[in-house]
């Protein structure tokens, strides 16, 4: 299998050396090149990448309003492009927002070749590259500027949740990973990989990285809130 790769960034070097890098892969390949968030829509709708590597700060439409449209659009549809949102870490904040607006995880921009290749290939497999361990440091840093949309719904949507899988949720939000819960519960790996399959569609989560951003929205989980 093949994967079909758009990259989206409004520095042309930045894109050339992302496609050096690709396309030294044998399974993956880059279909198109674009320079702002409007192109990459119509490219994305042109040419159905299987993963949008895509860059928060450009002009005019910028990655998180590109990510919004684009998987809000390919929802109904067979084909969902998977998202992939580049970040300088320190600056971009609104990764948060991104994250909500159903990217599957960010990478840092001066991520080193195997890694940034590893990532696109989890991701397109249908995973979430983001360690939670790593959203957790993320929305520690910004949890204040969260805005507190699902304030009223939040009662309501954890309700659906069983015991069990409301403390399988606060453990994925603490960053920890199907084994280490497994361990912590005293359970087999697959029952917490069922836990967690349950928790992801009683919420209408897309993965992991979803989830830690909802337990913090709902205050599940609260900054810093380790143990």
């Amino acid at each position: 299998m093949t994967i079909r790769v758009l990259l989206v960034d409004d520095q042309p070097l930045l894109r050339t050396g992302f496609r050096l890098i690709l396309e030294a892969e044998p399974d993956l390949t880059v279909v198109g090149q674009a320079g702002d968030g409007k192109d990459a829509m119509e490219q994305t709708r042109a040419l159905l990448p299987d993963v949008v590597l895509m860059d928060i700060r450009m002009p005019g439409v910028d990655g998180i309003e590109a990510t919004r449209r684009i998987v809000r659009e390919a929802a109904p549809s067979a084909h969902v492009p998977k998202v992939l949102v580049l970040t300088t870490f320190d600056l971009d904040e609104y990764i948060v927002e991104a994250l909500r607006s159903g990217a599957s995880g960010f990478l840092l921009k001066d991520v080193p070749p195997d890694e940034l290749v590893q990532a696109i290939r989890v991701v397109a497999a249908g995973d979430a590259i983001v360690a939670p361990s790593v959203t957790r440091r993320l929305l520690d840093r910004f949890a204040a500027r969260l805005p507190s949309a699902y304030e009223q719904a939040a009662p309501a949507r954890l309700d659906r949740l069983t015991e069990r899988e409301l403390e399988v949720l606060r453990l994925i939000a603490k960053g920890m990973s199907n084994a280490e819960i497994a361990a912590k519960l005293v359970v087999s790996e697959t029952t917490v990989k069922t836990h967690v399959g349950n928790v992801l569609t009683k919420l209408g989560l897309r993965d992991r990285v979803q989830a830690v951003v909802l337990a913090y929205e709902t205050g599940l989980i609260t900054p810093g809130a380790l143990s």
